[in-house]
């Protein structure tokens, strides 16, 4: 079922509250909703619950929840003991009350739960994310959205059929340095766009087959797989460390497309304009030749992707114009010319969606419904060239794609993985 384009010009109106951003001010908001909706009770916090307890990202949300004074963290999930302990040992120390859970779906049916951020493996975030917003839950799930062309479609449909409020977690939208990147492109300060260079950290070699291991105690191997194929234990399926780990399995993810790729082809479609659309071509490493991957829009505008030391030179993002260039990073901004790093639209040019923190900016949503800066109609068109870059480079062959219906163009095989058999007992949600 093809995406309805989503208002982005008219979102951009409504959300100008949002540039404020403080906690104090988004804590008046709170108390003047409640009074008008009740949706938690007068006088009260969100509740919150971390579903997946390991890794950098979760230690960033778990901070970050733990200590606001508008949400109350009650609960966390994790399928290994010790990740599991040691976060609710940590919650215990503001909320003693908290309790862990090995099943998500017992926060799922926890009717005093309001809201839940995700940081689970890839092949986890839909089927979560679904199962909470049909529970009446908001959601804040880390990127990507999802781990096949149709999980993404399910999770803007969940998205609208149920009403909530739903962030995903890529958080460079919510960066000065990028939007303002983003500003000079789409106000064309560098003029028409040329190039448009994206480099990835080093990816290694996918890997299908591991010797297997005796599975530990305390780690439910079974839900940590859930709906992906049946493979023997083995530890290192389940380090979550940068680009080593689940993130090299096509099981779990779509390895650096659907890791770096989430972030920083992100920002390109944004600035672009195609948060409403896509390319139409992609084509892996090496065919006829090429000295990267790379997708194509409709204008013949290509966005290559090189994987460690590309023409981006570096971890970041570089667009050149007829006028100038402009190369983005974290922590990074350098344009040709220098001034355009501080420029300001003028009243008649684009302004991008103003947020400076991504927490903050799913709580104000979360608080005033109306859509954060990254919905699951954003997060699902920039799902579909990280999913699509990786059954190029699956195929080893372009693969065309319908951008405006959202499906790969007479191609079966390529087709076959817009998704994939779910293991018995695992389903889709609707």
């Amino acid at each position: 079922m093809p995406i309805k384009e989503f208002d982005i010009a008219s979102a951009f109106s409504r959300r100008s509250f949002l540039k404020a951003g403080l906690a104090a001010a988004a804590g008046t908001m709170f108390f003047q909703y409640i009074a008008r909706s009740n949706p938690i009770g007068a006088n009260k916090r969100v509740r919150m619950a971390l579903i997946g307890c390991g890794g950098n990202m979760m230690n960033s949300h778990f901070g970050w929840v733990q200590y606001h004074p508008m949400l109350e963290l009650v609960a966390v999930c994790d399928v290994q003991t010790s990740k599991r302990e040691a976060a609710l040992a940590k919650l215990k120390e503001t909320n003693p009350s908290a309790v862990g859970h090995v099943d998500y779906g017992e926060i799922i049916a926890r009717s005093d739960i309001d809201a839940v951020f995700i940081s689970t493996p890839d092949h986890w975030h839909a089927a979560i994310a679904i199962e909470a917003m049909r529970s009446g839950k908001d959601v804040y799930v880390e990127k990507p959205i999802a781990l096949t062309l149709d999980e993404a479609t399910a999770m803007v449909e969940a998205e609208r059929r149920y009403g909530r409020i739903l962030q995903v977690g890529s958080m460079q939208r919510s960066d000065p340095l990028f939007r303002q990147a983003v500003e000079i492109v789409r106000n064309g300060w560098i003029g028409e766009i040329t190039e448009v260079h994206v480099d990835f950290k080093k990816d290694l070699p996918p890997v299908s087959i591991l010797p297997e291991e005796p599975i530990p105690a305390g780690i439910d191997y079974d839900r940590w797989l859930g709906p992906a194929p049946w493979r023997p234990y083995n530890r290192k399926r389940l380090i979550g460390h940068g680009g080593t780990g689940w993130r090299i399995f096509w099981d779990y993810g779509s390895r650096k497309n659907s890791d770096w790729g989430a972030h920083h082809f992100d920002i390109v479609k944004w600035a672009l304009g195609m948060d409403e659309s896509g390319p139409v071509l992609f084509v892996p490493q090496g065919f006829e030749g090429a000295p990267y991957q790379y997708h194509q829009y409709a204008n013949g505008l290509k966005v290559t992707a090189s994987k460690g030391g590309g023409p981006s030179n570096g971890a970041m993002i570089r667009f050149v114009g007829k006028n100038g260039e402009v190369k983005v990073s974290r922590g990074i901004l350098e344009t040709t010319p220098k001034e355009l790093a501080f420029k300001t639209p003028r009243s008649h040019e684009f302004r991008a969606y103003r947020s400076n923190d991504h927490h903050q900016n799913w709580l104000d949503s979360v608080i005033s419904r109306r859509p954060p800066i990254c919905p699951a109609t954003i997060g699902a068109r920039t799902f579909d060239i990280c999913g699509l870059a990786g059954i190029t480079e699956r195929l080893g062959r372009p693969v065309h794609w319908n951008p405006d219906q959202r499906r790969i163009i007479d191609d079966p095989e390529a087709t076959r993985f817009s998704k994939y058999t779910r293991r018995a007992g695992y389903p889709l949600p609707v």
